[in-house]
């Protein structure tokens, strides 16, 4: 059963209506588009604004959507790493048809500028020896290669990281990088901060596996626990030592907190969560979001609200999670929280209209006495969304989303 058999009847009907002016305007949803991105503007600005005249909107499509909607086979690959001409051939051909369904040009045109490309600092996988692949053709994506299969190989890593981490600084920045840091500072280029990080569930799994790191807990406690407390410390030297290469005045003018993407948080129980994940969190928000205004950042776009009370502890300010939560229940345990959610990411992508106005209107229905909601995916925004969906639920925005 989909939203829109869950809704009450008056809801439908507005549903029904919206769909209905949009068959009569030949496919399209009848929308003021001048009006609404102005409207949004104010909106994203401060969703949780009390002179907001519209919800905020994120559910902009993105370079994923491109293929099905131009008919080209799907190639990441290509697109992104093999032949630039053809990734900005495709975006204009793609602006062309936005500008015209959605009022803007919403994919980059411009080449990228190889002179102003930072030299690669070693990352947090790095630290742990865990391979980043590419696997799945050209479709796929990357993915990080377990580096220890057993306790033992664990404990036998971990003591290399510890050794890593007395001389950091060494093993991130490669040979070139204070010539490149010279030669970009003075371009007008800054150094990338650090602000960032696949979170300790996902990050762990990775470099371990999945059971490897359920069964820990019950086996050995003392080194899961050492290994949280090396994936907490290994993050806050990291980005304190990319900080001291960027200058206070550069990180005071763009730190602006910390986000999280952990997914596989959904594995674990509260239990696991707060033993393993919880201690790294702290640590990191401590040192980087303590800050009056600091982003606190989680996407978990899982089945994870089991977890949301101990998230609350974490006083979070932005927040996407998986389509199984609601407005109302994530709203009780993140306060401050920016929703960026809740419409189920294969709505969008099947081009589901009619659960697609339904969601928005459920979700709208439960963030409209307190504010804060973008409403968005909670995940992703998949290859197979239209542009026609967009401006839908756009209309739909427009039309049953005002304050």
């Amino acid at each position: 059963m989909g939203a829109y058999d869950e809704l009450d009847r008056e809801r439908q009907q507005l549903v029904d209506d919206l769909l209905h002016d949009t068959r009569a305007n030949g496919g399209l949803a009848p929308l003021d588009l001048p009006k609404f991105w102005r409207d949004q503007e104010i909106a994203a600005a401060d969703p949780f604004g009390k002179t907001i005249p519209q919800c905020a909107f994120g559910a902009v499509l993105t370079w994923e959507c491109v293929f099905d909607e131009l008919g080209v086979e799907q190639d990441w690959w290509r697109f992104l790493y093999e032949d630039e001409p053809w990734a900005l051939e495709l975006s204009k051909r793609y602006n062309d048809l936005a500008e015209n369904i959605v009022g803007r040009r919403i994919l980059n045109e411009q080449p990228r500028d190889r002179e102003r490309e930072w030299p690669k600092v070693k990352e947090l996988y790095d630290i742990f020896e865990a391979e980043n692949v590419w696997e799945g053709g050209a479709s796929g994506s990357w993915w990080l290669k377990q580096s220890a299969n057993d306790p033992g190989e664990l404990s036998a890593l971990l003591d290399r990281v510890e050794k890593r981490l007395d001389n950091l600084k060494e093993f991130l920045f490669p040979e070139n990088w204070e010539e490149e840091k010279q030669r970009l500072l003075g371009l007008g280029c800054e150094v990338p901060l650090y602000r960032g990080q696949r979170g300790p569930c996902t990050f762990a799994t990775s470099v371990f596996g999945s059971e490897n790191l359920l069964f820990l807990y019950y086996d050995d406690p003392a080194l899961m626990r050492r290994f949280s407390e090396l994936i907490g410390r290994a993050i806050v030297e990291r980005a304190r030592l990319i900080d001291a290469e960027a200058g206070p005045e550069s990180v005071a003018k763009r730190a602006h907190g910390w986000g999280w993407a952990d997914d596989n948080c959904c594995l674990f129980t509260p239990e696991m969560y707060e033993f393993f994940a919880m201690p790294i969190h702290r640590r990191v928000f401590d040192a980087f979001a303590a800050f009056p205004g600091a982003q606190r950042y989680q996407h978990s776009d899982s089945a994870m609200g089991h977890l949301l009370p101990l998230l609350s502890e974490l006083d979070l300010t932005g927040v996407n999670f998986g389509p199984t939560l609601t407005v109302k229940e994530i709203r009780q345990h993140c306060p401050r929280a920016r929703i960026d959610g809740q419409l189920a990411p294969f709505t969008y992508s099947r081009n589901e209209e009619r659960n697609m106005v339904a969601e928005f209107l459920r979700d709208f229905g439960q963030a409209r006495e307190k504010r804060g909601l973008n409403f968005t995916t909670a995940g992703s925004i998949n290859n197979g969304s239209r542009l026609s969906g967009m401006r839908l639920l756009m209309a739909a925005v427009q039309r049953y989303g005002r304050y």
